[in-house]
């Protein structure tokens, strides 16, 4: 007998999602002067809410009131005070967690289980651990006194849009700095909902700013002068034009890019344990993960039975509504990410590699795609070498450890990868060898904030999380 599932929606009446939202500047909701744009629900398409657009003047406007907010209020303030508000917004964002998992879903597409489990504790775990830190950060062994730098200008990609602005601000403010931040232009509900609660926590006019656009709002805030610290979270082609743009300027940088992560099974690992691993590296937030799982390698002797029970495993995945709670896989975020992953997908089909995706129905309206893997795939394709940032799974063999760090370290990015066997000791020799700044052993897509993260060459540089993140947001 099969049994089927029944719907268990989450109620979108915890929201209360308005018709429209302006810019977040010196602690006030206040009018753009850019031509306003629509976010959308990507699972049907239709409009949320109107967002202000930020230009030059705004932009102008918002980094002078962080500017003053530094000088005035925020620099001089004790850490132990800081420390207070970052532990009030942290308690906050656990008290509307479901609210904002529930806004996060329908403005970002991923599955309620996701932002309710992943998403939301994490974000609040973020802030936590900052405030712990904010008071002690002589003791972070960068110095007996560090000092904040000033005024940070903080932009964030749309695949963890509550969570990446966690990463940004809550280390910011531990250090010191006041904050301009700007959120993608697909995904700024969340972030002007964290607006609202900084308003809820008291916090000083002017040490938070939210400033709404696409990218020529991201541009004039990454030019603006008077902007001390830069950090970038996105496509590694923006980020290359950022690096060009700060360079010769004194601006700190540091830049969290694409990848083409890596997950290695070798013929001793646990199968069952590591095709969940696998479905995890890749189909977690439908594959809008920098650090994802993206190419399969796996021993030639334990290829065929992996991939059967991979193929098994991916017949079970639900596509659909993303505030059904049985939902695994929920709708891809925009229109146009949607065709870059149709348009990869089809060139790895013309360049000989094997499609398949298990059989679903697909809903007519909003942007879906189905999990896909593909084999038979070699190094030249570029579906092995290009980001998809999708559902999509290349899947590439190998037959003894040195081939296997051979492949994998044949990428230009270098953010993570994932380790599969019995053996400590491999894990060890393939950790040392791999160029990864994240190395998982026996799972994926694990995080957590005493954790530092970040990539080698085209993923980019410096680190967010841990002690080490400390260090992006201080003069050392």
């Amino acid at each position: 007998m099969t049994f089927e599932y029944a719907p268990a929606p989450e109620s979108r009446d915890v929201v209360d999602v308005r018709a429209s939202y302006g810019l977040f500047v010196d602690g006030e909701f206040t009018s753009g002067h850019g031509e306003p744009f629509k976010s959308i629900d990507p699972s049907n398409e239709e409009t949320l809410a109107e967002i202000a657009t930020a230009d030059e003047a705004d932009v102008d406007r918002a980094v002078k009131a962080a500017r003053t907010a530094f000088d005035k209020v925020w620099g001089p303030m004790p850490g132990r005070d800081r420390a207070k508000y970052l532990y009030r917004i942290a308690r906050l964002i656990q008290e509307r967690s479901r609210e904002l998992a529930v806004l996060e879903s329908i403005d970002n597409g991923k599955p309620i289980r996701e932002s309710r489990d992943v998403d939301l504790p994490l974000v609040a775990a973020h802030f936590f651990y900052y405030a712990g830190w904010a008071d002690k950060l002589g003791h972070a062994g960068l110095g007996a006194d560090p000092r904040p730098l000033g005024v940070a200008g903080q932009v964030i990609p749309w695949n963890f849009p509550l969570l990446m602005l966690a990463w940004k601000i809550a280390p910011a403010l531990a250090c010191g700095n006041t904050v301009v931040l700007k959120p993608a232009e697909t995904t700024p509900l969340t972030a002007l909902a964290f607006a609202e609660i900084c308003r809820q926590a008291d916090l000083p006019p002017g040490v938070v700013n939210i400033v709404t656009g696409a990218g020529e709002t991201g541009r004039a805030l990454v030019e603006h002068p008077g902007v001390d610290k830069i950090a970038f979270t996105g496509s590694t082609d923006v980020g290359k034009q950022i690096a060009r743009s700060a360079a010769g300027t004194g601006k700190r940088l540091t830049l969290e890019l694409g990848g083409k992560a890596a997950n290695i099974v070798f013929d001793d690992a646990p199968l069952e344990q590591a095709v969940e691993g696998v479905v995890n590296g890749i189909f977690f937030n439908q594959g809008h993960v920098c650090c994802a799982g993206s190419r399969l390698l796996v021993q030639e002797s334990v290829a065929e039975e992996l991939l059967d029970r991979l193929k098994a495993r991916m017949a079970t995945l639900r596509v659909g509504d993303p505030l059904d709670k049985n939902t695994d896989i929920g709708a891809i975020n925009s229109a146009a990410q949607l065709e870059k992953i149709r348009m990869l997908s089809e060139i790895g089909e013309q360049e000989g590699a094997g499609r398949w995706s298990p059989p679903c129905e697909l809903p007519q309206r909003g942007f879906w795609f189905a999990p896909t893997v593909f084999t038979d795939v070699a190094q030249s394709h570029r579906i092995a070498r290009e980001e998809i940032f999708g559902p999509v799974l290349s899947v590439l063999t190998f037959r003894t450890p040195a081939e296997a760090v051979e492949k994998a370290n044949n990428t230009p990015y270098g953010l993570s990868a994932g380790v599969w066997t019995e053996k400590g000791s491999r894990t060890l020799w393939m950790a040392e060898r791999l160029r990864a700044g994240v190395v998982w052993a026996n799972t994926f897509n694990k995080f957590d904030p005493a954790s530092p993260f970040g990539g080698y060459k085209e993923s980019g540089f410096g680190r967010e999380g841990g002690r080490h993140g400390l260090e992006a947001y201080l003069n050392v």
